[in-house]
């Protein structure tokens, strides 16, 4: 007896899904073709800053620190703020270390021929970033889930993309969609699914001030934004 859509196994209502999707290397569904163009490119041919250049940047980084704190009405010269200025730009060239990696330098060696083809979800990826509108802290959890096409990712490596994105100046909105899009890029999966929970500190220490206040963006790509059932799911086991 022929059996039905509903009595059919998951797998194979996702396989259906997949199949009916536009072929990877053209545009996944939930990606402008435009957006894939520039977000792609940049995956491979980014420029990083070196360790050559946070070593030349830091006496301006520095200096500029010492001018802000005298724009704060400071004095740099007090005894509690004589390294702050070069403190605070170390930190900040840490804040930033996103800048220099690169993604296909991480995931070198990392993704395997396997024939998988049911849901892989790495999830509460703890993320730390800086709005790049105040230069204050965002930090939450994301959530990665992707479905294989034949091949898989090291594990750890969904957490270093996040991490890559995340330490630079961003928007949660960017952050998002790069994550998604560079998984995309390396694997060519079914379909991959990303969401975003954070604080951002512009809201609590400054403008509205809402201590609770979190932010959660998502990106579907491919049979996770084609196939309701496929999205469920994925949303679904991140909250378990």
């Amino acid at each position: 007896m022929e059996q039905t859509t509903e009595q059919r196994k998951p797998t194979e209502q996702r396989q259906e899904a997949a199949d009916s999707a536009p072929a990877l290397n053209g545009v996944l569904p939930g990606l402008k073709r435009s957006e894939a163009g520039s977000l792609m490119e940049s995956w491979r041919e980014e420029r990083t800053r070196s360790l050559e250049d946070n070593e030349m940047s830091l006496p301006s980084l520095a200096a500029a620190y010492s001018t802000i704190l005298r724009g704060l009405g400071e004095d740099p010269h007090r005894q509690g703020l004589l390294k702050t200025p070069w403190r605070a730009a170390t930190a900040m060239q840490f804040f930033t270390k996103g800048y220099q990696e690169k993604i296909v330098d991480v995931l070198n060696d990392a993704i395997f021929d396997e024939d998988h083809d049911e849901m892989v979800i790495v999830k509460d990826i703890d993320m730390f970033s800086m709005c790049e509108h105040h230069l204050v802290p965002i930090f939450g959890r994301v959530h990665i889930g992707y479905l294989p096409n034949k091949r898989v990712l090291g594990l750890s490596k969904l957490a270093r993309i996040v991490e890559i994105y995340s330490r630079r100046l961003q928007v949660q909105e960017r952050l998002t969609k790069q994550i998604a899009v560079a998984i995309t890029e390396a694997l060519q999966p079914s379909g991959v699914g990303v969401v975003v929970e954070a604080t951002h500190m512009c809201m609590v220490m400054r403008g509205v001030q809402k201590m609770n206040s979190k932010t959660v963006t998502s990106t579907m790509l491919g049979v996770f934004r084609e196939d309701p059932k496929t999205r469920d799911e994925f949303l679904t086991l991140i909250r378990t």
